[in-house]
């Protein structure tokens, strides 16, 4: 695979991400779980970093998840042996003919149509360098635009499919890239203007359960649609090597499995309850304004749906796997550090994050970037540098908050809460400002070597300081984290952190505590929270997983407390 493929591929998964949130809310069909942005988000993560097609292929098979990212693997399955731009067509084609043959019951007005379309205007549109792509985007949008109609769930709703508007978006970026075409990229809400709100009056939900299956089976095996046929919908089938996927909606996973296990042997199984309506959380206009906020600072993605949060990630690298930092599993992290991995952290894309803001802003009226600090990241510069040439009616308001992890965090949750019943932006962008000088963090880290894996502490330091048992405490602040204390042991960091609350009462009550875990969840709420809760029992007290870019660097047994005072 060439350089330029690679490079396409990168920027196709970096618009995908920018606009997941959206094709989250418009997520009808098959079933109604708002989770369609965040499954491909994950299952096309591998082309990020892809290597040769095969590899990547069944990268691909092991990443897919539901309906759509399974459908999209399988599409990739075929296109990843594109040559070049001359073979384009053929490349099409074979992605196209995968991705119907996977599916059990293929129905026009999915991405399968989008598929379709591409096969087709590939064909009849050579490359040409005076059109850059722009007729096979035409094509290629028509064909999304077209789906409601095809699809009555769709036309009952009032929005197009969101697999079919996410391939879209993708295949937009990846051959804007492919064919250099200098040109910005209109925004989604104008290209498909009228189709992206879900209607009041639609009310389905998703039921059953969604089920993953990875099977290590014999070549030539039994059919698995023949075997599984009458057991649920949407069944997704793929087969790389000796591994076969299988994907279903089903409202009996007991059933499911034993009739998997006939087919080989089971060796990944995940099962969801689907049970979540399309147009749970804020809806889009709620809020004297929009909040947007860097991952970094261990909001989770259910906090975000709830407050109307856009969250922009940094990647967490392990291996060969890149991942939006709120989309990974910190378990798996965490056994991947224990166990030795080499875990490191990355930046999302200047071309990312431009679409993050494109996005936002072609969505809401207002939008306030609390931002990592500028100690931490360039964040803070490439949005002021993107706001100077795009938004010349000042509707893009960035704020450099100088905190990171659980003091950015707990300062965005209060600025949330607070938007929610305010009806005036300046006061929010005042109240959030109030928030985060007022809030405090204390991080508690258990072993230093991860810190200098990582290259923030010297290996030295990091040995003298773990056969010592000591643990220092650091604060995040606007020049950095700053040490503020060593103890020796999770006794001594519990005793630590509840002084610092005895401290912070006594200049009022707070609003709510923020306590932070790695991979210590169960120690954290017994002996930090269960503490905290005797000394403050007024004080409601959240708990969350660490941030990842923050848990990457601190390693397992790290774990934080933020305080946030009443303003």
């Amino acid at each position: 695979m060439d350089a330029a493929i690679r490079k396409a591929l990168t920027a196709g998964t970096e618009r995908l991400s920018a606009w997941a949130d959206l094709l989250d809310q418009i997520n009808v069909f098959p079933v109604p779980d708002a989770d369609t942005g965040r499954n491909l988000v994950i299952s096309l993560s591998p082309l990020r970093r892809a290597g040769g097609p095969e590899e990547t292929v069944h990268r691909l098979l092991l990443a897919a998840r539901g309906n759509s990212g399974n459908i999209a693997s399988r599409f990739f399955s075929g296109f990843l042996r594109l040559s070049g731009v001359a073979d384009l067509p053929r490349a099409a084609g074979l992605g196209r003919d995968a991705a119907w043959a996977a599916v059990a019951d293929p129905r026009p007005g999915t991405m399968l149509s989008v598929f379709d379309a591409l096969a087709e205007s590939l064909m009849a549109r050579p490359y040409n360098e005076a059109d850059r792509g722009l007729g096979l985007i035409r094509d290629l949008a028509a064909s999304v635009r077209r789906t409601p109609a095809l699809l009555p769930e769709l036309q009952g709703s009032g929005v197009v499919d969101s697999g079919a508007l996410g391939m879209f978006i993708f295949l937009e970026g990846f051959f804007g890239r492919l064919f250099e075409a200098d040109r910005p990229f209109a925004p989604i809400t104008e290209r498909f203007k009228g189709q992206l709100r879900v209607s009041p009056a639609f009310s389905s939900r998703a039921v059953g359960h969604c089920i993953s299956a990875l099977v290590e089976t014999a070549d030539g095996g039994a059919d698995p649609a023949g075997v599984l046929a009458g057991c649920g919908e949407s069944l997704v089938t793929s087969r790389e090597r000796a591994c076969l996927k299988i994907h279903v909606h089903a409202p009996d996973p007991a059933a499911v499995r034993k009739k998997i296990g006939a087919l080989g042997r089971i060796v990944d199984w995940t099962e969801e309850e689907m049970a979540h309506g399309v147009l749970a959380g804020a809806s889009p206009g709620a809020g004297a304004m929009h909040l947007m906020t860097d991952g970094a600072g261990s909001i989770t993605r259910a906090d975000a749906a709830e407050l109307g949060i856009t969250l922009l990630d940094s990647y967490i690298l392990m291996g060969e796997e890149a991942l939006p930092e709120t989309r990974i599993s910190p378990p798996a992290l965490y056994r991947a550090m224990a166990g030795g991995a080499r875990v490191s952290t990355a930046q999302a894309s200047v071309f990312e994050r431009h679409q993050h803001y494109q996005s936002a802003l072609s969505r809401h009226p207002r939008v306030l970037y609390l931002c990592v600090g500028s100690a931490y990241t360039g964040n803070y510069g490439t949005a002021m540098a993107w706001k100077a040439e795009h938004d010349p009616e000042d509707h893009f308001t960035v704020m450099d908050t100088g905190a990171a992890s659980g003091r950015l965090g707990a300062a965005v949750l209060a600025a949330a809460r607070f938007n929610l019943r305010a009806r005036d932006p300046e006061a929010v962008i005042r109240f959030a400002r109030a928030a985060v000088d007022r809030c405090e963090e204390y991080v508690f880290l258990d072993r230093l070597r991860y810190l200098a894996a990582g290259g923030r502490l010297s290996r030295t330091g990091a040995f003298f300081g773990d056969a010592l048992h000591l643990k220092p405490v650091v604060s995040p602040t606007a020049e950095g984290a700053r040490k503020v204390g060593v103890v020796r042991d999770p006794k001594g960091q519990v005793a630590f952190a509840l002084e610092r609350l005895r401290r912070i009462r006594e200049n009022g009550p707070l609003m709510f505590i923020l306590l932070e875990y790695s991979d210590n969840r169960t120690w954290l709420e017994a002996e930090v929270q269960a503490g905290m809760k005797r000394q403050s029992p007024e004080t409601d007290i959240l708990v969350r997983p660490l941030s990842l870019t923050s848990g990457a660097h601190m390693g397992p047994g790290a774990w934080a407390a933020a305080f946030m005072p009443q303003i």
